[in-house]
């Protein structure tokens, strides 16, 4: 009876927990862009700056995930709004994500497909 309960511990309850711990809400390009339109949101693009200056999502800040101050860049930002995350395809903006968590951002959005998600969904692009 004792190792049944660990096991259902184990199988059920932790892996509960660990997903209810996560702070970061996980979106495709359609959600954040209700998410955007809906609510004042910060939007972070760490892709470069010749990506970016090739077309961007409107009021997006850039902050390049490369960049030596990545981290100083990020500690200038309100950690207390919602903060949208994104890079070209979602790995680099993965990569970042344990900056923003180190330094106290609390509600996170990772917009998963990235920028190339929010071309190819026809949302509008800026130059």
């Amino acid at each position: 009876m004792k190792h049944l309960i660990t096991t259902l511990i184990l199988t059920l309850i932790l892996p509960a927990m660990s997903l209810a711990a996560d702070p970061v809400k996980h979106v495709k390009a359609d959600e954040a862009a209700k998410i955007i339109s809906a609510e004042k949101v910060v939007i972070v693009d760490v892709r470069t700056p010749d990506e970016f200056k090739d077309g961007h999502i409107q009021g997006a800040k850039n902050i390049d995930i490369m960049s030596a101050d990545f981290e100083a860049q990020l500690a200038k930002l309100d950690k207390t709004q919602p903060t949208l995350v994104h890079c070209q395809a979602g790995g680099r903006s993965t990569r970042a994500l344990p900056s923003f968590e180190k330094l106290g951002f609390t509600h996170l959005i990772h917009m998963d497909d990235g920028f190339g998600g929010w071309v190819k969904a026809g949302k509008p692009v800026a130059k």
